[in-house]
């Protein structure tokens, strides 16, 4: 649990300084669950220049609560959470500086997204709120008050959790966390988990993700890993003690994102290959033939103006499909019959064109696209850039404009590293879902 917090004071001599204002947004990991925003009387002067540049005023805070009033208050919705902060060494000093005035010994664990921004967007031009949020694409409304600067922190902490392939962020709070072994009782919380897309994380007593797996209903599959009977399945029953897990929206997104972070963290419970996903191919381009012949072959590299299969069936039932779906020429499909395609061959340059349109659509090679999908919530959506043909990393949006723009997706996607297999699993996608939106992109 995270308590993303900002705070602005009057100002002045170190640690003489008064709280005006506080804003605290209780955030389990993927949604807000409690909030607490308010003026407090700080009982001292603000100094003129933040007056100016809050917009706080010594006038604004005259019938405002005192900070011993809300002290309760503060406590109870950052119990048990992590403080979470831009810059969060000030607002932490400052709060407990409040507290200590009281005679109450304020203490919660930290992170600063300061940090956690350098770690993990290190190329950014500046790491202040206001120049970071402005080039990710963050919209951010009344800067330097306290809700304005929490709500913009909550967003950029979102997408830094996003960013976080290696599950540090996470991992570390959950080390934290975590004391003695969990009852059985505890198995539960698969109740609390939500029937939505996304991947799930299964750690063990010390934080460590021992399984990591994608699905379209987290609930259900995280229920059958504990019901399940089978060696994996009672070792995972048995080692797991805590459950977490990140909604994408998207099911492509899920299964790039689980396919990627298991051959990185390399999980003790997942089967992680380590050779390509794809078995045969079909060959789309001329190859010194007058016609375009589409004949699948065993092989395991994905070369210029090919696609992957699975298995020859796969291979086989997708030229059937896009056969029908184009009207392809006979002499265009595999065929023993040499004497019916020379005698019947209809003209090769537009039976060409039917084959490369049907490649165009199915194939993500040399192009600039994004692909988009639903998100995570109404009003959001999900997409997945491709740059030069090669996976760039995926990304969710509110903003219209932000789709179009390859130098604002680039910015707040969480980047992927690209490799045949990921081309497979996104090309094998486009041959059976047609809910995706491509959206072509210039730079």
């Amino acid at each position: 649990m995270y308590a993303i917090l900002d705070i602005e004071s009057t100002g002045g001599k170190y640690n003489e300084e008064g709280i005006t204002e506080i804003a605290i947004h209780r955030f389990d990991g993927h949604q807000v669950v409690d909030k607490f925003i308010c003026l407090i009387n700080p009982e001292r002067e603000i100094q003129p220049f933040v007056a100016k540049l809050t917009g706080i005023n010594n006038k604004m805070l005259r019938s405002a609560p005192k900070f011993h009033e809300v002290a309760k208050r503060i406590v109870e919705i950052t119990e048990d959470a992590v403080l979470v902060a831009h810059n969060a060494q000030f607002d932490y000093r400052i709060l407990r500086t409040e507290f200590r005035r009281l005679g109450y010994d304020f203490q919660r664990k930290t992170l600063c997204t300061v940090d956690l921004s350098k770690q993990l967007i290190p190329d950014a031009e500046s790491h202040s709120l206001g120049k970071l949020a402005r080039s990710l694409g963050i919209p951010m409304s009344d800067r330097h008050r306290a809700n304005g600067d929490a709500l913009a922190t909550l967003k950029l902490f979102k997408l830094l959790l996003d960013k976080d392939s290696d599950k540090k962020i996470i991992t570390e709070v959950i080390r934290e966390e975590t004391h003695g072994e969990l009852s059985p009782t505890q198995l539960d919380m698969v109740f609390d988990l939500p029937s939505e897309t996304g991947v799930y994380y299964m750690h063990d007593k010390d934080g460590q993700i021992i399984f990591i797996g994608k699905t379209k209903d987290i609930k259900k599959r995280v229920n059958q890993h504990f019901t399940n009977v089978g060696k994996v399945a009672r070792k995972l029953q048995k080692e797991t003690k805590k459950v977490t897990y990140e909604k994408t929206g998207s099911e492509l997104i899920a299964i790039l994102k689980a396919y990627l972070e298991q051959k990185k963290n390399r999980p003790r419970y997942n089967h992680v290959s380590k050779g390509k996903l794809f078995t045969h191919t079909i060959d789309f381009s001329q190859n010194g033939t007058e016609h375009i012949m589409l004949v699948p072959e065993k092989n395991r590299s994905l070369e210029h103006k090919k696609l992957a299969f699975n298995g020859i069936e796969s291979a086989r039932s997708f030229v059937k499909k896009v056969s029908e779906e184009f009207d392809f020429c006979p002499a265009s499909l595999e065929t023993d019959n040499k004497c019916l395609r020379a005698i019947n061959a209809p003209d090769a340059l537009e039976c060409n064109k039917k084959v490369q349109s049907a490649f165009e659509k199915y194939s993500i090679q040399d192009k600039n696209v994004a692909l988009t999908d639903q998100g995570r919530h109404v009003g959001e959506r999900s997409f997945i850039l491709i740059k030069n043909g090669r996976l760039q990393g995926f990304g969710f949006v509110e903003l219209n404009h932000q789709i179009n723009n390859i130098h604002i997706l680039e910015s707040i996607m969480t980047p992927m590293r690209s490799d045949e297999n990921t081309t497979f699993i996104i090309e094998t996608f486009l041959r059976k879902n047609n809910r995706l939106k491509t959206i072509p992109l210039t730079s």
